[in-house]
Formats: structure tokens, sequence, C-alpha cells
């Protein structure tokens, strides 16, 4: 059902509102430092649970012993049936159910919110453990459309209203180039986000933009209109396989400075978009916009899209080095090294999309990975790579020096196959380093010279959960990109997986706790109907309140007594894991 009630608290009385909201909405009863979270999904049915300060749950379990209260629901009167208890009563096919809350005397110290102008809560300073990690949420991907229209604005605007309630500190917004720059080079079209940026300001969250300049494929939100006319004619500026397939949501990092978009290089046109930007959400910067995320490659991580199947990724993944540009770069860097026949093509002793990694010779034991050969292509592979990421962000380096916002790029979990030796997965993303340096320390070291943070997604992954088959580590592979960051002085802000997995929640909250690489940000992703879904939306508010664990004051402790209760929740709506609730 979309209509619900909202019950208030007011000088010692109670009173009842009508009224409807998105049906993933939940309500909330509202009081001076603390709420509770009331959703009727049903005229037979009421959840009750409670979020916000941690207290509440105690507040919950406690009695009120000073006066019996009373309401009307429609033409029915009711009373409460003791003196320490309140209920209400809901109407179930001519019979009425009783759902009963009991709280504390000292929660009457409250004050009724009725109208959408209500102050939010507001978090008390005595918070420990996570009280450094800022928690934002992701919005959607196609929250402003190819038509620079916002979708479910009213739907966000609510979602909005409740996690700042909920106490999280601001949300990320995707701003994809296409969308923007979609019909023609240098004619940016904002509006769409603009709007977005001003309910964010109004609600009172922060806002952190990722500047997208990659496609996707689920929404469907390709690259500008006139940058695929180009490609048409042009089609060495996209990745391609050796089957010459070809990756359209991206262009190639060998295009970095080639002037193949209208006599301009890419790095000039994210140049001309960043500067854009800046001067658009000028009002915004520094003060609600506080963040800026760099797209370095698919899906907005650096790497090369060695996989771009659908089904579940099971194989190797293949190099994606055989477009004209990056044929060329091989062919001139061979020559350079005087293996000029080593400059003809990628590997061809290498396994397929989805065939395992030792079905061939290149990633087995004693392979052409470990050749001298395969060093060589290697080499040459991560290091355009690396030389991409550094040129994107220097180019936004020099855009917002000085608007007081922090930078941002994305590094991939790439977990899978990684107890091999010659961890595949990562070769054929483009993560190497030869000579027994560390992979990972090269992309660190540039991350640190344009005093960019990193974020690293995959925080909710934990080895238990993963198949024995795939010889999979996120958790080692966590650990070692943060041991990287922490040598170079980099930054770590943390993200969870696309995909829901058992005991996410926990597993993110021992991740944030890690004192051996502080993350000072962490991203939600994302909002939508199934993370408004109630048991979704329970899991979170939970997630919340233990990233935000508060001191009870002596009277709370004393009340509280042995009667913490632990909830088992998750990521999603598949499995469960343990938190400490109260």
């Amino acid at each position: 059902s979309t209509n619900h009630l909202c019950f208030l608290f007011f000088r010692n009385q109670f009173y009842f509102v009508r009224i409807k909201l998105q049906p993933f909405f939940s309500l909330f009863i509202i009081f001076f430092d603390f709420s509770i979270s009331v959703s009727i999904f049903s005229l037979s049915k009421m959840e009750v649970s409670v979020i916000g300060n941690p207290q509440t749950k105690k507040i919950y379990r406690a009695e009120l012993t000073y006066r019996e209260l009373g309401f009307r629901l429609g033409s029915q009167n009711i009373s409460g049936d003791s003196r320490n208890r309140v209920s209400f009563l809901t109407h179930q096919s001519s019979k009425w159910k009783e759902i009963k809350i009991r709280s504390s005397p000292r929660s009457v110290r409250c004050e009724a919110i009725v109208s959408d102008q209500a102050p939010f809560l507001k978090p008390t300073p005595n918070s420990r453990s996570l009280e450094s990690v800022k928690l934002f949420v992701g919005l959607p991907l196609d929250t402003v459309s190819d038509c620079n229209n916002v979708n479910h604005l009213k739907a966000i605007t609510a979602g909005l209203k409740a996690l700042k309630l909920l106490g999280v500190e601001g949300i990320e917004l995707p701003i994809f180039w296409g969308v923007v720059e979609k019909e023609a080079p240098g004619k940016y079209e904002w509006s769409g986000y603009l709007a977005v940026a001003e309910i964010v300001k109004k609600v009172g969250l922060k806002l952190h933009a990722s500047l997208s300049f990659h496609g996707s494929k689920h929404p469907e939100i390709s690259l500008p209109d006139w940058v695929a006319k180009i490609g048409e004619a042009e089609q060495g500026i996209y990745f391609t396989d050796r089957y010459g397939k070809q990756y359209k949501d991206c262009l190639s990092f060998a295009v970095d400075d080639v002037p193949v978009l209208d006599g301009k290089t890419p790095m000039e046109v994210y140049g001309s978009f960043c500067e854009s930007f800046k001067s658009a959400f000028s009002d915004y910067m520094g003060n609600t916009i506080t963040g800026i995320t760099l797209g370095l490659g698919p899906d907005g991580e650096l790497r090369y899209p060695s996989h771009q199947h659908e089904t579940k990724v099971s194989g190797a993944g293949e190099f994606q080095c055989y477009d004209k540009h990056m044929l060329s770069a091989l062919k001139h860097y061979a020559e350079s090294t005087g293996n000029p026949l080593w400059g003809l093509g990628g590997p061809h002793d290498a396994p397929a999309y989805d065939q395992q990694p030792h079905s061939t010779p290149f990633f087995s034991d004693g392979g052409s990975w470990e050749s001298q050969y395969g060093d060589f292509f290697l080499t040459w592979y991560s290091s355009l790579l690396t030389s991409h990421a550094d040129r994107v962000l220097s180019v936004a380096s020099s855009a917002f020096k000085g608007s007081g916002v922090s930078l941002c790029g994305k590094l991939p979990l790439l977990h899978q196959w990684n107890k091999l030796r010659s961890q595949p997965s990562e070769l054929t993303a483009g993560f190497y380093s030869s000579g027994g340096h560390d992979r990972y320390e090269a992309i660190a070291e540039i991350f640190a010279k344009n005093s960019c943070k990193m974020i690293i997604p995959g925080m909710d992954l934990s080895d238990e959960h993963q198949s024995p088959a795939s010889l999979s580590s996120p958790e080692s592979l966590l650990a070692h990109i943060k041991t990287s960051c922490k040598r170079q002085g980099v930054v770590v802000s943390g993200q969870n997986s696309a995909a829901s997995v058992p005991g996410g929640f926990e597993r993110i909250v021992e991740n944030l706790k890690d004192e051996s690489v502080g993350v000072d940000l962490f991203t939600y992703q994302r909002m939508g109907a199934v993370f408004f879904s109630p048991e979704h939306f329970h899991a979170f508010t939970v997630f919340v309140r233990n990233m935000n664990q508060f001191e009870l004051s002596s009277y709370d402790q004393a009340v509280e007594g042995d009667k913490a209760k632990t909830m088992s929740i998750g990521s999603g709506t598949t499995g469960a894991a343990s938190l400490q609730t109260a």
C-alpha cells in the first residue's frame, strides 16, 4: 500500500497523519535525538524498526511508567492496555492486530515534525570507532537521462531525505560524458545534473561527482553521438581483441595523445569537459561538492576491458591490443628494444575470454608469461595503463586546482585466479611489474604524484564465499593494494561490489575498522528499488548504526544491562552476518 500512517509525539500527546509516498519509502517517527522507522506495506502488516542513534534500540526496550496513552484511529477508540505500554492497532479482515512499542521516560524530550521543512537529526559528538569515515550512497546510474531529464525525481528526493535522516554524509552522482556533451564537441548541457545538485544542497547532503568518460551497458548509456560517428569512420579509436571485436564503451588508451576527436586529442577533450564542469558548478564547488572521481577506463576503473561477456567471469580474459593505434605503439616499442618480430601482435598462446588459464601455455607455470617475450609484452601493455592514469589525473589536477575538492580514481579488485603465480586476470587487465617490483606500486606512485585518492571496490567480499575452483582471494588482494597505498601515502576510499553478497555489511565494517590503512570515505552502491526494499533497507540502517556507535550514559547502560540483541544482516537480500545492534 502507498498509504502510510505517521505517528508524531508532541507535548505528551500522539498525533496521526496519513500521507502518501513512494511504495519503497519508509516513514519516520521523528523525535529530538533519535528516530523510529515505520513502514506499512499493507493494511494487514506493519513493520517497525529502530534507526538512527543506537540508543533507540535501548529506548525501544525500556518501559514508560508515567502515564497511560490513548489514541483515536478512524472511528475506533483505542486505549493503552497498561501504564507502561503504547499500542498501535491496524485493521485486518474485521480483526484488530496489535503492535506494541515501549519507550523510556527519557524519550519524552522530543519535538513534533509535521512538514517537509523538518530539521534533520544531527549526530551527537561522542561517536567512536568509525566516526572518521564519511558514508556516501551512490545514486542510480540513470539518474539523469540522455535527454537531461531527472528520472524518478520525487522518489530520489524522498530517498535523499531518508539518507540524511539516517546520518549519511552525502551521495555520489555519476555524470556521463555521453549525456553532457552528446550532440557536438564543446556543446555542454548540464541542466539535469545541476537540478540534482540543487536537490542535494537543499536536503543538506554533500555531493561527490563521478565524471564518467565511458559508456554503460546497464542502463544503456553510450559515448557522445559525435564520438560514435567518428568511431564508425575511424574504428581504431576503440579497444579491439584478437578476433576484431571492438569495445565501444571506452576509447583506447593508445589514442590519448592522438588528435582523433575532430582534431583534438581525448586528453584535450577531457580537460575541456572538466573546465566546463567547474564553471557550471562553481556555486557548489568546495561546499556541496566535496569530491570528484575521474573515469579512468571501462566502468570508470583503471583497467583494460579484458572481460566483455555478460556471463559470469570464469576465464582469464583477453588482451586488448589489436586496434591499429595499439599495434602501432607495440611495433614501435619492439623496434626500440631490438626485437621487431615481437611487435607484430599480442601473445598467440593466450587463452580466450572464458577458457581456464591453464588451458593454453601462456599462463602456465613456466609458460610464456615468464619468458623474455612475456616480460617484454606485459611491460609494454601495463606501461600504457599507468601512462593513461597519469595523463587523466594530471589533466584533472590542473583543471580543479584550488577548487576545494578532492580528486579520486578507481581501481578494480581483480581477485579471480589471483592465487595462481601468473595472476592472469590482473595481467590481461594491465597490472604487471617485472624484476620483483610490486605491480600496484607504480599505480600508487601515479596517484600520489597527482595528489589523488584511490577508490577500491569489493570491501564487502570475503574469501570464504568464493568458489574454490576460482582460486580467488579478495581479502589478500585488497590488503595488498591498501599496503601499496600506505607506502606511497595515498588515501584510500572504499566501495562495495556491484552484486549482493552474503555477510557483506559485516565485512565492510571489518575493512573500515582496519587500523593498518585508514579509509576516509566509503560509498555504498547504489540507490534504487532493491536498496529501499524492506529487508535490505533495514539491514542498511543497522549497518549505518554500526558505523556510528555512540557512548551510552550511565543511566542508559544500567537499563541496557545484558539485553544487547544480535541481528542478522547482509549486503543484499541473500546471506547474513551478525552485527551488534545495541
